[in-house]
């Protein structure tokens, strides 16, 4: 390819955002002529994208808020499909945020079909509606997979798909600072460290974050020396604070990324609602459960409309439960605490857990050449017709296990 290669990038929130800004330095590093157009935030804008439009005009969840703003955002999916049709890129990049992502891509292959659109992150049709997996390959061109079982899911129905793992992988040469956070806060070395991480959305505070004090208060009767961290995102900190003031639980609440991952390498063991963020603690060799409490009609959906036997990532990918999940009735101080108690209490316990850890992070990239960015920036390239050409594997450094 001779001319400037186009590329048409898309990103709907912040974790997308983010994944679109690896994505174009990876792009850069693999094929230097390349201009950027779409919609993205300060990541994407740090790597040389100007939005169409603000990314926070699609981030917006649930009907109550999209039900309001609906006009808008359909003025939006327009202004995006017209963008793309006049600029005539050589590929399309959609990233997550499926509900505007597939209408703009459904709505551009309306008017012209030849123009490549990649997806970025599949949609977890293993887990539930499987028949997505057959409605996404009538218009999309390709699929990028962060789960090593999910191509198969696409390909039946006509999709090719890549497997290029989870972004998570990325951050194994920044782990935390265990000596640092206990330094940075006045806490003993053995001093031991139980972290919450009780969601971040109002919601899931409304609903765990009782639990998860209870629970505290419980360990905290067993373990009198230990310390409570709680990592949350700067808006919340207030409202985290003041629900503890007069409980007898004094917890260390951080708000920035480093303070974060310090708090995860220092702790000897952590309780999380369920999300991405086990495999965060399981990149930082933090023994940890899950937990989570949904409404009473969410939770008679989940049963019939969810596929799999587990709900966490690690427990997917293994087959088997590493991770505790304490879910539903089981989101209880109760049975929380004596997981917790248990975990603090038995060192080999920890031990396995963290075998079973690198088992499952080696699944999705851990130790792998290539990072998920690169291997999704070589699957858009092939995309959009350019020839890559790898360069020698390098070897790899070999990555030290914290045991707690």
């Amino acid at each position: 390819m001779t001319e400037t290669l186009r590329i048409f990038i898309i990103a709907g929130e912040a974790s997308g955002d983010l994944l679109g800004g690896a994505l174009m330095r990876a792009l850069k590093s693999a094929h230097p002529d390349v201009e950027f157009s779409g919609v993205g935030g300060r990541t994407m804008a740090a790597e040389g994208l100007e939005s169409l439009f603000p990314m926070e005009d699609l981030s917006v969840m649930g009907v109550a808020e999209v039900l309001p703003r609906l006009g808008k955002i359909m003025r939006r999916i327009r202004q995006t499909v017209k963008a793309i049709r006049k600029q005539k890129p050589h590929a399309v990049v959609t990233i997550d945020s499926p509900d505007f992502c597939f209408r703009v891509v459904k709505k551009l292959k309306g008017k012209d079909k030849s123009i490549p659109c990649v997806h970025y992150v599949a949609p977890s049709v293993w887990a539930w509606r499987p028949g997505r997996a057959k409605k996404v390959a009538q218009f999309l061109d390709h699929i990028l997979c962060l789960l090593p079982f999910e191509p198969p899911y696409f390909e039946e129905h006509g999709l090719s798909a890549t497997f290029v793992g989870h972004p998570i992988v990325q951050r194994m040469q920044n782990r935390g600072d265990g000596e640092r956070f206990r330094a940075k806060y006045g806490l003993k070395p053995d001093q031991p460290i139980l972290t919450m991480l009780p969601g971040s959305r109002m919601s899931e505070l409304s609903r765990l974050l009782d639990k998860f004090c209870d629970t505290a208060d419980i360990v905290l009767r067993n373990k009198h020396n230990a310390v409570i961290v709680i990592p949350t995102l700067p808006h919340l900190k207030e409202r985290i604070a003041r629900f503890f003031v007069g409980k007898g639980i004094n917890p260390i609440v951080v708000t920035n990324d480093e303070d974060k991952f310090d708090a995860f390498a220092a702790s000897l063991i952590a309780i999380a609602a369920s999300g991405t963020v086990s495999l965060e603690l399981a990149m930082t060799d933090t023994p940890h459960i899950i937990a989570y409490k949904l409404s009473p009609v969410s939770a008679l959906l989940a049963k019939y409309l969810i596929k799999t036997p587990y709900v966490n990532l690690i427990n997917i990918l293994l087959k088997r439960p590493v991770v505790p999940e304490l879910l539903l009735e089981k989101c209880e101080p109760g049975p929380m605490s004596t997981e917790l108690l248990r975990l603090m209490g038995n060192k080999q316990v920890r031990g396995k857990q963290l075998m079973d850890f690198r088992e499952a992070l080696i699944m999705i990239g851990l130790g792998d050449p290539e990072t998920p960015s690169e291997k999704a920036a070589e699957a858009v390239l092939k995309a959009a017709g350019v020839e890559v050409k790898k360069e020698e594997e390098q070897e790899q450094p070999e990555i030290q296990m914290v045991m707690p």
